[in-house]
């Protein structure tokens, strides 16, 4: 040791001497990192019965937009039921788990969605605060806060979403502002789910070419078989941007229909999308799909390889809302610290067995995951 080196000095080098990321060492983590827009929607949650999906023509199992028919089921789902409040809408719980995985340092997910100025909204900003995640809304007072009603019959849910303010966000008032994109400019990771496509897909393509362009990941969520049908053209602009394509069984087998895959294989489907035209060619596509159950199948480089889920006794299970989400939240916690996918899958299943054991997507205060 030089004794002439000045002590400030002696001790920096220490520091970044102990500090040095092995090859095991995740990365440094900081405010900031992972970044997501979608629709925020105030969850409203109850156990359902047969005649009330029949009533509103709902299925057990789905995600749909509320229609001018839904409109009275809010309101009867409220006073019919016992219902629970939980924040929700799609890409802000996967932030909010990432976040809840992640721990600390808090506000490593940064979040963009548009909210009316009301009572909704004022809970929401409060449960994003509770979460440690760093939620910037467009507030706006043309339109209340969007909700989402979750039906739950055993362990299915029929979620119908009606976007009220979630569909009002606009680029401009908010997306372009220099210190919300400063925020955008922080990240190194980006997670948008496909819902956020009927709101706002220039909102989605400023984000996504900024990534490709300075070589960021960009990961995208089918998010529903209506998405891969009624929106292919958005997708289809915002597909040659993506990294990670996250989808479940039946978005899959919808959106293999649309592109005219001929085939029904979930590993075939996932190779398929894997071969997509892709802008950014330092990073090949990765393609997660989940089959609930059943194992998940992933194609990584040339090679599709399956990860079998937790073992859970289906007693166990209080209701599935938020397991998509949970499981895309558990991915990008180790994602955002550079660990390898293997790694990544195991944290997304891992919480994805978490959240079906709790009543909508809440979790415990912290997460045994190592």
């Amino acid at each position: 040791m030089d004794p002439e080196e000045p002590k400030a000095k002696r001790q920096k080098r220490s520091e970044e001497k102990t500090e040095s990321p092995t090859k095991e060492a995740p990365a440094e983590l900081s405010p900031n990192l992972l970044f997501g827009m979608g629709n925020p929607l105030l969850d409203i949650s109850a156990v359902v019965d047969k005649d009330f999906l029949d009533k509103y023509s709902l299925k057990p199992n789905d995600q749909i937009l509320a229609e001018d028919k839904h409109k009275a089921l809010f309101e009867e789902l409220v006073k019919k039921f016992k219902v629970e409040y939980h924040a929700g809408g799609a890409t802000q719980n996967s932030i909010k788990i990432a976040q809840w995985m992640i721990q600390e340092p808090h506000n490593v997910g940064t979040f963009f969605g548009c909210i009316g100025k009301d009572k909704f909204g004022d809970i929401l900003k409060e449960k994003a605060q509770e979460a440690h995640i760093d939620a910037h809304y467009y507030e706006q007072d043309e339109e209340p806060t969007g909700t989402c009603a979750a039906c739950i019959t055993g362990d299915n849910r029929s979620l119908v979403a009606n976007l009220a303010a979630a569909n009002s966000y606009m680029k401009d008032k908010h997306l372009d502002l220099e210190e919300n994109w400063k925020l955008v400019e922080k990240a190194k990771v980006y997670y948008i789910a496909g819902f956020f496509l009927t709101v706002s897909l220039e909102s989605i393509l400023k984000v996504a070419k900024h990534a490709s362009e300075n070589n960021k990941l960009f990961c995208l969520n089918l998010s529903a078989p209506f998405i891969c049908q009624f929106f292919k053209d958005s997708l289809m602009q915002v597909m040659p941007y993506v990294d990670v394509l996250f989808g479940n069984e039946t978005e899959a087998a919808a959106f293999a229909k649309e592109q005219d895959f001929e085939t029904k294989d979930i590993k075939e489907i996932a190779k398929k999308a894997q071969a997509l035209p892709k802008v950014n060619k330092k990073r090949q596509r990765i393609v997660v799909l989940t089959q609930g159950k059943d194992e998940t199948a992933i194609r990584l480089s040339d090679k599709i390889e399956a990860f079998p889920v937790l073992k859970i006794d289906p007693k166990e299970i209080v209701d599935t809302i938020g397991a998509g989400d949970a499981f895309v939240g558990g991915f990008l916690s180790e994602l955002v610290r550079d660990k390898p996918i293997d790694q990544c899958v195991k944290a997304a299943h891992y919480a994805a067995n978490v959240i079906i054991r709790q009543a909508g997507c809440t979790f415990p205060e912290k997460p045994d995951f190592n």
